[in-house]
């Protein structure tokens, strides 16, 4: 009885031994044969174009800082700060008496070449005539006479330099403006002593009937293409007014303190009711001359060292060195070795490693 029991018990023992052979061998093939589906959606360039804010500051069309010529003090002030003026206008006087004097010493010293240059050409004259009569003048008394009438000759054009040099500092006594304009700095008063060393200007000078928005464009966008000329500002003396500005140049350098590259624009002050010095904030739709790829920011990964984002390619991830540019919406224009038609997937992380073996589904828009 008890041999057909121990044969029964093995028989079921080994029955159960290949059963969870069995059932451990397809759950073996089942998870080696599964592969893991992702979202993915397909690489398109499309039109990149985005409203953009700016800081801008507005200064005059010309600017001119006046200082003084020559050492004098301050005679008279035909201006102040908020004056206009014209081209030409005279706007202070020096007074100088040591330039009087000069050019009195200069006028004489050309009377007294002038006599001495009369003395030596009638000397001359009669040496000369006196030599018509062979032997009666030895012939180095003849050549000193013309060379000592030449050098007098020289001498009367060196005292009318002088003369005209000591004359032409009269004329830097009188301080005129350079331009149309408007006086916005006044930093002397009667009396006050001037030099060409002095550290401020006597007057500031500025045209502001026309003035010039400068405003620093980030390296980032110095190659974006704006989608007018035509800009709007604001600034903060008038909040909620607009104004609109032309492109007038840009400065073809990045500045290499603040990487940037200057755009300026043109405002007509015709109203004048704004000033230079002002700031403002200019707003304006840029975007790129060709089409660029636009991705949802979800599908760049970023770690220490790079950004990237992950293409399947023939059932293999592949991760792709990316570089942004604009962010416009909710996605972001990258560049890259990609190409459109590319498989992207829509959320990459550095968890999902190269050549991971993933099914594409196709994310529907």
């Amino acid at each position: 009885m008890k041999r057909p029991y121990i044969f029964l018990l093995l028989v079921i023992a080994v029955g159960i031994l290949i059963f969870s052979c069995s059932s451990n061998d397809k759950k073996k093939e089942n998870k080696t044969t599964t592969i893991d589906s992702v979202a993915v959606f397909t690489l398109k360039k499309g039109e990149v174009n985005k409203k953009l804010t700016f800081p801008a500051e507005l200064t005059p069309l010309e600017r001119a800082e006046i200082y003084a010529k020559i050492n004098g003090y301050v005679k008279d002030i035909k201006v102040d700060i908020g004056d206009r003026v014209r081209k030409g206008q005279v706007m202070i006087i020096l007074d100088a008496p040591e330039i009087y004097a000069n050019q009195a010493q200069a006028n004489s010293e050309l009377q007294t070449a002038r006599s001495k240059y009369l003395i030596s050409s009638d000397a001359c004259k009669r040496i000369l005539n006196a030599a018509k009569i062979d032997g009666t003048v030895a012939s180095g008394e003849i050549e000193r006479a013309l060379n000592q009438k030449v050098a007098d000759s020289s001498l009367v054009e060196a005292a009318k330099s002088r003369l005209n040099f000591t004359a032409q500092f009269k004329d830097y006594l009188t301080i005129s403006a350079p331009f149309n304009g408007i006086v916005t700095q006044r930093n002397v008063d009667l009396g006050t002593l001037t030099s060409s060393g002095n550290q401020k200007p006597l007057l500031v000078v500025e045209d502001v009937s026309v003035l010039r928005l400068r405003l620093p464009v980030p390296e980032s966008y110095s190659a974006a293409v704006p989608d007018t000329s035509v800009v709007e500002f604001s600034v903060e003396a008038t909040p909620g007014k607009s104004y609109k500005a032309t492109l007038s140049r840009k400065s073809g350098s990045i500045n290499l303190s603040n990487r940037t590259e200057t755009w300026e624009y043109i405002y007509k002050n015709n109203e004048n009711d704004l000033k230079s010095g002002m700031f403002a904030n200019v707003t304006m739709r840029m975007g790129r001359a060709e089409p660029s790829f636009l991705v949802p920011s979800s599908a760049i990964a970023t770690t220490l060292e790079k950004k990237f984002v992950i293409r399947l390619k023939e059932g293999k991830t592949e991760w792709v060195d990316v570089k942004n540019g604009f962010s416009q919406n909710d996605k972001v224009e990258i560049f890259g070795p990609l190409m459109e038609g590319d498989l992207l997937l829509v959320g990459a992380t550095d968890e999902i490693k190269p050549n991971t073996e993933l099914t594409a589904k196709l994310k529907k828009k």
